[in-house]
């Protein structure tokens, strides 16, 4: 296929060989396969701000640290050159976390190279070979949810025991391969320690996997495995290898039903607007 503009500089430079078709279009970015030094990766170009669906962006950068303090000044003024950087510093909090990731053994793409607003990625594929689908695809076994489940929630707590929650994970932006899920989909990535809100953007990735799950496995719809891991990063606890129950007591407080269930709704209108974006 003719290679589309953004794609052009890395053909240049030769970083891309070959754009061979276009993989998914959604409200972040594009992605497409492409051959990159002789082998077959994706491409994946950001989408401006301007075209962008993912609201609520300030919920996420916040606590993400810029040293430059010129570029924090326009940021926090929004001026053109500030939004110009905030892009700048979404699109390099997925490839710092893919990086990170991959090292701490979380099933993520591997990345390879980011020119230009443009991630070159490894390609997730299932048995045969084509591109992996994902897990809102898949047609799954009590046995196979169970299993992804636990090999999903292993994944979370690898992810914190480095600092950070995922902050939109559900069965929209998770790929299955041979060998099981895969975690796509991070540049709202967020600092556990800096963002006040992520305790709940835990609490609603885990929670997501355990309504999607549930659906094969209904057992799992009575875990609380969010309130355990959180519980145990907290205290200093928190280990890629623990041990979790699935089940956890916590102290009674007072809480905000009504907003639970609004976060709850509006995580649901996101996944499904970008399920529609894709198809």
């Amino acid at each position: 296929m003719k290679a589309p503009k953004r794609l052009e500089p890395l053909i240049q430079e030769g970083l891309v060989d070959e754009v061979l078709y276009a993989l998914k279009s959604g409200k972040e970015a594009a992605v497409y396969v492409v051959r990159s030094e002789g082998v077959v990766r994706c491409a994946k170009v950001y989408k401006e701000a301007s075209q962008r669906g993912f609201h609520k962006q300030a919920q996420y950068r916040e606590g993400r640290q810029v040293r430059n303090s010129r570029k924090a000044r326009a940021m926090a003024k929004s001026s053109r050159y500030g939004r110009r950087e905030q892009e700048d510093v979404w699109q390099n909090t997925e490839v710092d976390a893919l990086y990170r990731l991959a090292a701490a053994g979380v099933r993520v793409p591997q990345p390879y190279q980011f020119v230009d607003g443009v991630l070159l990625m490894q390609l997730i594929t299932d048995e045969e070979g084509d591109a992996a689908p994902r897990l809102d695809d898949v047609e799954l076994t009590a046995d196979q949810a169970r299993a992804y489940h636990a090999s999903l929630i292993a994944d979370v707590v690898k992810m914190l025991c480095i600092g950070l929650v995922h902050g939109d994970l559900s069965e929209f932006n998770v790929l299955v391969d041979a060998q099981g899920p895969v975690i796509i989909d991070l540049p709202q990535a967020v600092d556990a320690a800096a963002n006040n809100h992520a305790p709940w953007m835990l609490a609603r990735d885990v929670n997501n996997l355990a309504a999607y799950f549930g659906q094969f496995a209904p057992e799992l719809l009575t875990t609380s495995y969010a309130q355990e891991i959180w519980h145990l990063y907290e205290h200093g606890h928190l280990t890629p290898d623990v041990a979790l129950t699935g089940h956890f007591k916590g102290q009674h407080r007072t809480v905000d039903l009504d907003a639970i269930l609004n976060e709850i709704h509006e995580a649901e209108v996101e996944a499904m607007q970008r399920k529609l974006a894709v198809e």
